[in-house]
């Protein structure tokens, strides 16, 4: 008889990881406790309307193929997608406008006609960012940082001898000021530290390595939305066979002899030969592992960025707005700031509108946008968010009508918001926290928990709370990394 593991959640780790235990001959039962799959990677539907509802971005999408493949599917039958040719709209209050073509020589064209940015310093910063990858992400990005085989090997010597030069003593901003001579360049690239609910002016520059991803090797969009990604691996999962239960709340994580052996749902013990949380690792152990012992240091690290999110109906349209806009604010250091020293949200934050529906045209009315507006704030500490809500959603009204020209408040036909409360209730992420421990020191990615327990036998742990972070392609890559140190 097959081993039995249980998947605790089913957000997009908790997908891929009942997906890749199936193969490996596992009877996989997923418990969630919402009544869908999918955690933040779902959607909502406003009258005519239809939104993604939390990740917008799409890189490095043969993480996706991947789980069909090792289910002997061919990925192009189950989940199609394109890329993007223009990655990103930029504005600026200054009226200065920059299109992110896919195109490496196209957009550095474009910075140096539009910013007077040499275009040669987009093509070394991207040329940079590809150094870093190619010698961090065998490291960090596919394997674990907790077992002594990632540390003794020639790829990783080979990475010790240039970590000089992968940008993990100096921030992020220090070293796009040594590679831009425009403000606004820096900024652009700055803006990656939010992929990861952080701050550029204290995160390690290893993080540029992020434009890579998208410029490098180019960012996608799913043929049916973003949403379409946790549809394709859910439908993928029944058809294997998976079992899931939604509606269903883990109570606890049951133990005995340091051991998982299954877990409490509706005072029902269920027992499993392993036991994987999907969970936000910090409300997990608060909770569903409360009986256990706490990793204090990593509970105690803090946390990420969280997001404010209105999404609008509007009922024109706006040619000059892609899938993908920015609206930068006009002092950068103060934004962050407000968001992770004063936990507020400043008078003139960067505003991100995502627009399905210029993909995808059944997404709204004809005529008409889906915007999902979103700007970045502090994690929940208690704050008075009404009141930050009201506010906010004044300046960013304010803010776009500056920029755009336009009367936004009278062209919002429906609206609903999520914000950091809402997330931690819907999604259990601690205080709302987008992506789990904050990533603002360069010893971040130690600071994040194991996709193991070395206290606990046969209980694991994948999504972005964990090794090796938050969005979409780390948290496969947890499942991939968790699903590889077990054995079959």
């Amino acid at each position: 008889m097959n081993q039995k593991a249980i998947i605790i959640g089913s957000g997009i780790a908790g997908l891929a990881a009942a997906i890749r235990l199936t193969t490996k001959g596992y009877q996989v039962e997923v418990f969630e406790s919402n009544a869908y799959p999918g955690g933040k990677l779902s959607e909502i539907q406003i009258g005519s309307y239809r939104f993604d509802a939390g990740p917008s971005l799409f890189t490095l999408p043969e993480q996706i193929e991947e789980l069909f493949l090792i289910a002997g599917r061919n990925p192009a039958d189950h989940f199609q997608y394109s890329k993007l040719d223009i990655v990103c709209h930029y504005f600026w209050e200054d009226g200065k406008t920059v299109k992110a073509y896919a195109d490496l020589n196209k957009f550095a064209e474009e910075v140096e006609t539009k910013l007077g940015e040499p275009a040669e310093n987009v093509r070394k910063a991207l040329k940079k960012s590809a150094y870093i990858y190619e010698h961090l992400a065998p490291l960090f990005m596919h394997r674990s940082l907790h077992q002594w085989n990632t540390w003794v090997n020639l790829t990783a010597l080979k990475s010790y001898l240039k970590m000089g030069k992968l940008g993990i003593f100096t921030t992020m901003n220090a070293a796009n000021e040594k590679l831009f001579v425009q403000g606004k360049m820096v900024q652009l690239f700055n803006r990656y530290a939010t992929y990861n609910g952080s701050n550029p002016y204290q995160t390690p520059a290893t993080l540029n390595i992020i434009p890579h991803l998208e410029f490098n090797i180019g960012a996608f969009f799913p043929k049916n939305g973003m949403h379409d990604i946790t549809l394709s691996l859910y439908r993928l999962a029944v058809d294997l066979g998976i079992n899931f239960h939604f509606n269903s709340k883990v109570e606890e994580v049951l133990v005995d002899k340091n051991t998982a052996i299954g877990v409490l749902v509706n005072n029902e013990e269920i027992h499993a030969d392993l036991v994987i949380n999907n969970m936000d690792m910090v409300n997990a152990y608060k909770s569903i592992l409360k009986k256990q012992k706490q990793p204090t240091k990593l509970l105690d690290q803090p946390k990420s960025s969280s997001a404010l999110i209105f999404y609008w109906g509007i009922k024109r349209a706006f040619p000059e707005l892609g899938l993908h806009n920015i609206l930068f604010s006009d002092d950068y250091q103060m934004e962050f700031d407000h968001i992770f020293s004063k936990g507020s949200i400043c008078h003139d934050p960067t505003v991100y509108i995502n627009i399905t529906s210029v993909c995808k045209d059944d997404d709204a009315p004809n005529g008409c946008m889906n915007w999902f507006t979103m700007i970045n704030v502090p994690n929940n500490q208690g704050q008075d968010w009404d009141k930050l809500i009201e506010e906010a959603r004044s300046s960013i009204i304010a803010k776009i009508n500056r920029v755009l020209k336009t009367d936004i408040e009278s062209l919002i036909e429906v609206e609903e918001i999520l914000d950091p409360r809402t997330i931690e209730c819907k999604t259990s992420s601690a205080n709302g926290a987008l992506y789990g421990n904050s990533s603002n020191n360069r010893y971040a990615a130690f600071l994040r928990h194991a996709n193991y327990s070395s206290e606990i036998k046969n209980l694991y742990f994948c999504g972005g709370s964990v090794h090796p972070g938050g969005g979409i392609p780390l948290c496969l890559l947890s499942a991939k990394i968790m699903a590889e140190m077990i054995e079959t």
